[in-house]
């Protein structure tokens, strides 16, 4: 008897072996990986390492669920749609001409029609690339945003300072030439600027609207607008002003587009080397009125150099993660330690550049004095955002930044010391000189 009920034991285990063994498979399935799964890893993968200048809208994730229960979902959430035919009106107007209520009714009819057929999905025409057309009208707004025109009117801005501080007589043919030849140079840097960025600008939501991300002009067109910008602009700084002012323009177009603009995505030496482009127009200005390159022009380069720090620092502290998506390698992402304490260090060297100015002659005592309040106040912000390290404090810094710089070259200019008393004290020394030249002859 024991046999026996072994035995049937044995029988009836060996039939449910099948049936468990099918469960298994079944609950497997559900849990393991499919083919969608790598389907969806491959468009991943080829989204992120495409590197064509064109823009891809992100992909959509294909459903984990197996495709037998896709259909199965497909069929239950089916939809009968009915079309809506619009209702003629019963009225009819005497004119011919239709009123804006009928325009606006047979409008909204066409919308309603188009919104039942096209439930669960679009138009084809809106899915497909559009081509866009240049028009001559949006051209002169498409090229003042290709050579960022508020960037190049700072620059101009702060090259006509440099003039207006030289010590020598106001000159107003050399004025224009030496502004126009500075603008005409800084729009042909910003034009190759972009040329050389737009993979880069397309993943920035601050950059991805200029003219050349969106397809607005092509590049040749850019490269052409940067050479008829740069040759006309170096030409004129060289032929109407002078060589030195012209080779200065020509190294700062080589500094900022050969050198800064790589060098933001292989390090934070970018900051600085980009404050020495930011430094050059004042001293352009001061050599095109003078000729020469003098402890006044290298002030006033320093000045700039300074200022550059905390205005950019706190610019770039609120676009942390639009530059971390453009791979750009700045202060703020990498090290934002040091960037909150350069921005602190050359706040308070303006304290000192502003107090070596009457030094070398360049304004009176009056100088250090007047704009001690503006310089205290933005190193005051700047120990704030040093300290704080947030948005708000990076936002004064940034906005105080932007009235700080014009407000304290006006406050220079007020305090300049006057070439008459430069000619009167140069008369002076070289008369001593001659006195104590004819005491020593016999």
């Amino acid at each position: 008897l024991i046999g026996l009920l072994v035995w049937h034991l044995k029988k009836t285990g060996a039939r449910q072996v099948p049936c468990q063994f099918v469960q298994l498979c079944h609950v497997a399935n559900d849990r393991l990986i499919t083919f969608q799964y790598f389907n969806f890893l491959k468009r991943m993968y080829v989204t992120q390492h495409n590197k064509d200048l064109s823009q891809r809208a992100k992909p959509k994730s294909d459903p984990l669920a197996s495709p037998f229960r896709e259909l199965q979902q497909l069929d239950q959430e089916k939809k009968i749609i009915h079309k809506i035919k619009p209702i003629s009106p019963v009225y009819q107007p005497l004119s011919e001409t239709p009123s804006r209520n009928e325009l606006r009714e047979t409008k909204s009819t066409a919308e309603a029609e188009g919104s039942v057929t096209g439930v669960g999905a679009e138009p084809k025409e809106d899915r497909q690339w559009k081509e866009m057309k240049l028009r001559m009208d949006d051209l002169p707004g498409i090229l003042a945003r290709l050579s960022k025109i508020k960037l190049t009117a700072l620059v101009v801005s702060t090259a006509s300072a440099g003039f207006a501080m030289a010590p020598v007589p106001f000159d107003l043919t050399c004025f224009l030439l030496a502004s126009l030849g500075t603008g005409l140079a800084s729009c042909a840097a910003n034009a190759i600027n972009q040329f050389f960025e737009v993979p880069f600008d397309s993943n920035m939501n601050r950059t991805k609207n200029r003219p050349l991300v969106r397809g607005q002009i092509s590049p040749l067109l850019a490269v052409c607008f940067a050479a008829s910008c740069g040759v006309p602009g170096i030409a004129l700084l060289v032929l109407g002003v002078n060589p030195l002012t012209g080779a200065l323009g020509a190294f700062n177009i080589f500094l900022y587009t050969c050198c800064y603009t790589p060098m933001k995505r292989l390090s934070i030496a970018n900051t600085w080397v980009g404050a020495v482009v930011g430094a050059i127009p004042p001293v352009m200005g001061w050599t095109a009125a003078t000729g020469s390159l003098d402890a006044g022009a290298l002030l006033l380069g320093g000045i700039l150099y300074s200022w550059q720090f905390p205005h950019f620092n706190a610019l770039s502290w609120g676009l942390r993660e639009d530059y971390s998506r453009g791979g750009y390698r700045m202060m703020s992402v990498t090290h934002p330690g040091l960037c909150r304490r350069v921005a602190l260090r050359h706040c308070l060297a303006l304290l000192g550049l502003s107090a070596l100015a009457p030094l070398l002659e360049v304004t009176t005592w009056t100088f250090p004095v007047v704009s001690l309040p503006i310089n205290l106040y933005i190193s005051y912000l700047a120990f704030r955002f040093y300290r704080e390290a947030d948005r708000s404090s990076s936002r004064k810094l940034f906005f105080c930044s932007l009235w700080h710089l014009p407000l304290l070259l006006l406050v220079m200019f007020t305090c300049k010391k006057p070439f008459l008393q430069k000619e009167e004290a140069g008369e002076l020394l070289g008369g001593s000189h001659g006195r104590g030249v004819g005491i020593g002859l016999p």
